[in-house]
């Protein structure tokens, strides 16, 4: 527990490295490119225009939820999984990546998973613009229940860091791992609820309320009921309960590997 705290304070303390990096780590991924960082807004777009081309035009879906439109729910859904889903891969391969350099530089090893959680944001920000502009053409508005987004935003950022600690380090220790964790997250795609919501469906009660137990899902989810103001973070204490226990654990777990192995990382790299 102490490792976590400690590694949690690091963060903090070296905030303004872990921005800065994350800046020139943005510039430096699409320098060679002529479009330049414009491609970070570019591919999300085209991903959520043939996400749309198929879940909602070609295989009629209708509206998820009553008096909500498929394109802003599913846009509303899908900006968070991209970001979870390219932040929890980069930030994986973020310590065998730039482990030799922060040997030569004064800061910390753990800070380089939280450097990938900054550098996507830029990208999240802009797809959930978009989110939002689609809610208001669609004569949705927000409300006071609206300012859940910020609870849920933190809780994506906790639980792309307890991840991202974790990962990170069995990355190192096992190459194999960050291939696996491409798998996992494909299978994942389609059981958080970003295409299709769980609530409406067929599925069987038993199924759903196991669904509902995948972290990714609860963001997700959460987001959307703050965007679209159909729901509280209190209808479901229990979840919240889980959601919380899931990334503490993880956090604790994961600190404690890193802090065990961190002296190792050059040598098994």
């Amino acid at each position: 527990m102490n490792t976590m705290f400690q590694i949690v304070k690091d963060q903090f303390l070296n905030f303004k490295i872990i921005r800065r990096m994350a800046k020139y780590d943005d510039r430096a991924t699409y320098q060679s490119h002529y479009l330049g960082l414009a491609w970070e807004f570019l591919n999300p777009l085209i991903q959520i225009g043939i996400y749309y081309l198929v879940f909602g035009v070609a295989l009629k879906h209708g509206d998820p939820e009553p008096g909500i439109p498929y394109l802003p729910w599913m846009v509303a859904g899908i900006a968070p999984w991209l970001y979870m889903n390219k932040t929890t891969l980069d930030a994986s391969k973020s310590v065998y990546q730039q482990v030799g350099l922060v040997s030569k530089m004064k800061f910390p090893i753990n800070v380089l998973p939280s450097i990938k959680i900054m550098g996507n944001l830029y990208s999240f920000w802009t797809m959930m613009a978009f989110a939002l502009f689609l809610t208001f053409v669609s004569n949705i508005w927000l409300s006071i229940l609206s300012i859940q987004f910020v609870y849920y935003f933190i809780c994506m950022i906790a639980l792309m860091f307890s991840f991202g600690i974790f990962n990170s380090t069995v990355s190192v220790l096992i190459r194999d791992w960050h291939i696996t964790l491409q798998s996992i997250l494909r299978v994942l795609f389609y059981m958080s609820g970003v295409l299709f919501n769980f609530a409406t469906s067929n599925f069987p009660q038993p199924l759903i309320r196991l669904l509902e137990l995948n972290p990714f899902y609860y963001v997700i989810n959460g987001m959307r009921i703050s965007l679209f103001s159909n729901g509280t973070m209190l209808q479901k204490p229990g979840l919240t309960i889980f959601f919380w226990s899931f990334v503490v654990l993880m956090a604790i777990f994961g600190s404690y590997l890193h802090n065990k192995f961190r002296s190792d990382f050059v040598d098994l790299i």
